[in-house]
């Protein structure tokens, strides 16, 4: 594999060659071991046949894994090179907040450490944080009943979301994804040996996938991993679309996992929809993930939970046990401090309210400079996700290749997310970084226009 993975990043012809040899060699593995039974899977279940894209997925791998931060590290190191070198570059590929950690979780995260709160934790999380990460969840959907025994907290909601699939996906498994998506989902999904299907949203939908599209498309799914608010685009589900997702998988017995990671950075009333809206008949199936980064400015700090039935949420424990074991110690006080104190409460809306501002100037630029671009009108998160082959049938990597390097602006082309023919902006900069930003955009694409 190693051969491999070197041709890989060679030459085309080279690496058309290794490819053909790959495939050929996962043809014959899967021909010689054709009745391998595949025994996977932290929830014991088992006995699932090894079938020919499996074995394919097994040798690609390596392969598959290694592309993975090419377009997101790419544009982002070539922006700070030349900010580095001195030139005027102004980054809006950025997935987390430019605010400080508010204070009181910050000081909770310093007393914890003088407190000597530095040893091992309870694996499965610190009783403090999931006693305060159920009571918060549980207010944001009406006061429904959360059990804090089903919460899992991890080293941030990436791993919750690795901990998901590697407890409910195995060889054979079909995993749902509807995109654009966030660029680990199929890696996470490849990583567990289970194979991740593309669902592609329809833009008349802001890139949303239906019901309809999921049936038509992936009638013998195993598996769906939804997004909302979403991250590009900043759609966001309503509450009848969930609930009919719900539905759906209810009655295929499909696995849900939910990022709701930016369920707080919403535009409309309240916290955008969620799944825990639903009534509990429709969470048998359903693995909700979230944290404290996005919506508390706590990136660096590395906590995510997960909340799960009862069974899959120990089994996801005893996962990270034989992974990472739990959490980091003091950074669990700070986000119990996060979810649990109110004083908190005003930190969030000041930090949503700041992002609704810019959000309104990125859409309004576009609106009045840029008429003929289609975009996603961002109703959560702070992503605005617009399309450029109309300019000229650009992609979204040279566009973003071209705009850093003639412009100074660094964005996220949409390869990385599963469509380049869009460009993710982040507003999670300045006011007026985001101003100076949309001014040399607006004359860029102007001029590949023309």
């Amino acid at each position: 594999m190693a051969s491999a993975y070197t041709t890989y990043r060679s030459t085309g012809r080279r690496r058309t060659i290794s490819t053909i040899r790959l495939l050929a060699a996962a043809a014959a593995a899967a021909v010689l071991v054709g009745g391998y039974e595949a025994h996977w899977s932290w929830t014991g279940i088992s006995g699932k046949t090894a079938t020919l894209w499996d074995w394919i997925s097994l040798l690609l791998l390596p392969i598959t894994v290694a592309t993975l931060p090419i377009w997101l590290s790419k544009h982002r190191e070539l922006g700070r090179r030349r900010k580095a070198a001195g030139e005027d570059v102004i980054d809006l590929g950025a997935g987390e907040p430019d605010f400080p950690t508010p204070q009181v979780p910050a000081e909770a995260g310093i007393r914890a450490i003088k407190d000597g709160k530095t040893h091992y934790s309870a694996n499965e999380g610190i009783l403090e944080l999931r006693a305060a990460a159920a009571t918060h969840l549980s207010l944001l959907s009406g006061g429904r009943p959360v059990n804090a025994d089903h919460i899992v907290v991890s080293n941030g909601s990436k791993q919750s979301l690795f901990n998901a699939c590697f407890t409910l996906f195995g060889p054979g498994d079909v995993v749902a994804i509807p995109a654009p998506a966030w660029v680990s989902y199929p890696q996470i999904v490849h990583l567990a040996r289970a194979r991740p299907v593309m669902i592609a949203g329809d833009p008349e939908w802001s890139l949303k996938a239906s019901v309809k599209d999921l049936a038509r498309m992936l009638p013998g799914a195993t598996g769906l991993i939804l997004c909302s608010p979403c991250n590009p685009t900043g759609a966001v589900y309503t509450h009848a679309e969930i609930r009919a997702i719900a539905q759906w998988a209810t009655e295929r017995k499909v696995w849900v996992i939910a990022d709701e990671i930016y369920r707080r950075i919403h535009y409309g009333t309240g916290p955008a929809p969620s799944f825990l809206d639903l009534p509990e008949d429709l969470l048998e199936r359903v693995v909700l993930i979230t944290g404290v980064s996005k919506t508390y400015a706590m990136t660096g700090w590395r906590i995510g939970f997960a909340l799960a039935p009862a069974k899959i949420a120990k089994a996801m424990a005893a996962l990270q046990s034989h992974t990472t074991t739990g959490a980091n110690h003091p950074a669990q006080f700070a986000a119990a401090a996060a979810l649990g104190d109110e004083r908190v409460e005003q930190d969030v809306q000041r930090m949503v309210g700041e992002f609704r501002k810019r959000r309104d100037i990125v859409v309004s630029r576009f609106r009045q400079d840029l008429p003929g671009v289609e975009f996603v009108d961002p109703l959560g998160a702070f992503y605005f996700f617009f399309r450029v082959d109309s300019f000229g049938k650009i992609t979204g990597t040279d566009f973003c290749t071209r705009l850093i390097t003639q412009s100074g602006v660094a964005l996220v082309p949409g390869a990385a997310f599963g469509d380049d023919r869009w460009v993710r902006l982040s507003y999670a900069a300045a006011t007026e970084s985001i101003k100076q930003a949309l001014d040399r955009i607006v004359g860029f694409a102007r001029k590949l226009g023309d």
